[in-house]
């Protein structure tokens, strides 16, 4: 297969997670809506996989796979505070990493010094997406592991902020640094 062809698959898959969102919303049954989480975090897991293994990374998949990510799970829990299942505060805390990364994404492409930028996932950024798609599944079948889950994002995003943060700051002190990794919040990268 063509390496275009498979560019465009890759993030086909990717943007599979927008509809998925969508049919989130309409359809309110729990186990349906468990096998959709489950569902976008296999395109997740499949289109970095993939990426990586197959050597397909490319600057539109590193911008197409957070946002669908991110999409994903802003609908969800957005869906879940209309419902009432969690409280705007928790929503606050549940997102506050996704809201700090994307303003550092506009300031890196604002700033001329941050433009030539290869934006890569970071682990932190995993992991706190790994416990964000924990909370929606707590949400659905364990409702009582919900606030410690909400606390465990809480932390860990609070420590991925840093990271991110330390890492733009590292770039930049860099003299002569032509092109300083900065991260981004999930997602397969550039290479």
């Amino acid at each position: 297969m063509r390496r275009r062809t498979s560019l465009t698959l890759l993030n086909a898959l990717s943007l599979s997670r927008l509809p998925l969102a969508a049919v989130f919303v309409v359809l309110e049954d729990p186990l349906v809506r468990v096998g959709l989480v489950v569902a976008a975090a296999l395109t997740d897991f499949l289109d970095g996989y993939i990426a990586r293994h197959k050597h397909l990374e490319s600057p539109w998949g590193a911008l197409i796979d957070p946002i669908a990510d991110r999409a994903f799970v802003m609908v969800a829990l957005l869906a879940f505070v209309l419902e009432g299942r969690l409280t705007p505060l928790e929503f606050g805390i549940l997102v506050v990493r996704d809201v700090a990364t994307g303003l550092g994404f506009v300031v890196a492409r604002i700033v001329p010094r941050f433009r030539p930028v290869q934006f890569k996932a970071r682990m932190l950024g995993k992991v706190v997406t790994t416990l964000q798609l924990g909370a929606l599944l707590a949400v659905l079948l364990v409702p009582v592991l919900v606030r410690p889950l909400v606390i465990a994002v809480g932390l860990t995003a609070l420590a991925s902020v840093v990271d991110y943060t330390a890492a733009v700051w590292r770039a930049r002190a860099r003299p002569g640094s032509r092109g300083p990794h900065i991260p981004t919040p999930t997602g397969r990268g550039a290479a």
